[in-house]
């Protein structure tokens, strides 16, 4: 029997894979939803407070910036027991995909959020300037200029979160939050089986590659230079 009709054939990549595949698109879904909604004005609050910025505030940015350098500094796996008593008391379990939301988010959010400032830094001062003669306020300078400026970096930055999100979230299943990733502990990895672990492999790839496919064709869409 050929690899492929070993893949096709298997019973746990045909009764088990699609409800896997469904748990990481939830898990990933809604965490990167609320990873945009939280590191978007993270970002921008670590931008508008550093030197130079529209609010320069030392205390703020420091504390903000140390905050999320050691949450990025943790390994995952080790995030993931850490913060095992507020999964527990945000979604009221610890297992399958929707206890994954809460480290995968606490994870994503301070790598995007420093991706932000970094796009939004990147913006032409003088574009700045220019909105500052005309006496636009600093919510405006946010919205019209340094958003808008850096859309196209910012789409970018989002599509590399949302693609680290898909690798987390393999290691979610370590701890049993569902998914493709426990699926290729529990049946790949633990019962020897090669066609289970290569059909996970195949998906995660396949997800990989579309989320950066479409996350370029929306940024060179917005990028008019």
């Amino acid at each position: 029997m050929g690899w492929w009709e070993e893949l096709v054939t298997n019973p746990v990549i045909q009764q088990k894979l699609p409800e896997a595949t469904l748990e990481t698109l939830q898990m990933v879904g809604v965490s990167a939803l609320l990873t945009a909604l939280l590191g978007l004005p993270l970002g921008l609050l670590l931008h508008a407070t550093s030197i130079g910025g529209l609010t320069p505030n030392r205390v703020v940015n420091s504390v903000v910036g140390f905050v999320a350098n050691i949450v990025r500094s943790l390994p995952f796996l080790i995030l993931m027991i850490a913060v095992i008593p507020l999964t527990r008391a945000l979604v009221g379990t610890t297992l399958q995909w929707k206890a994954a939301v809460v480290p995968l988010t606490i994870c994503a959010v301070p790598f995007f959020a420093r991706l932000v400032e970094t796009a939004v830094r990147d913006v032409n001062p003088g574009k700045v300037e220019a909105a500052r003669v005309i006496g636009a306020t600093r919510v405006g300078i946010t919205v019209q200029v340094h958003i808008r400026e850096a859309l196209p970096a910012l789409v970018s930055s989002f599509t590399v979160t949302v693609i680290a999100l898909l690798g987390y979230s393999a290691m979610a299943g370590v701890i049993g939050a569902g998914g493709i990733g426990a699926l290729a502990i529990s049946y790949g990895y633990q019962r020897f089986d090669n066609a289970v672990m290569a059909a996970c492999v195949v998906v995660l790839a396949v997800f990989v590659v579309v989320v950066q496919a479409v996350g370029d064709v929306i940024a060179r869409a917005l990028d008019h230079r």
